[in-house]
């Protein structure tokens, strides 16, 4: 098993190149990539915390296992939401979607 200092660093890595990813993307469907890989690097650090800090507790996995669940969601309605501007607005691009400006 790698030691809790590698699996934080993994799980911090994720989420820095989601936060990345998130400020840097134009593409609505790269944001909602973006915003899978910070829930993943959060997961990662649930796990390790569970197993090293919580060793008999099964609290960090029914975290984790919420998280899925919300991202899952999270999936169905971002893209239900991108296909619905994509046939209203003709792009996906976030910065020419105005929708709620007057």
């Amino acid at each position: 098993m790698p030691p809790l200092t590698h699996l934080l660093a993994l799980g911090g890595m994720l989420f820095s190149l989601g936060v990345f990813g998130v400020l840097t993307r134009r593409n609505a469907i790269g944001i909602l990539m973006a915003i899978e890989l910070m829930l993943n690097g959060v997961n990662i650090n649930l796990i390790a915390f569970a197993r090293y800090v919580w060793a008999n507790s099964a609290l960090g996995q029914v975290f984790v296992i919420f998280i899925i669940t919300v991202a899952a969601v999270e999936a169905a309605v971002g893209l239900a939401l991108i296909i619905s501007i994509f046939r209203t607005r003709g792009t996906v691009n976030a910065d020419e979607v105005d929708l709620l400006k007057w």
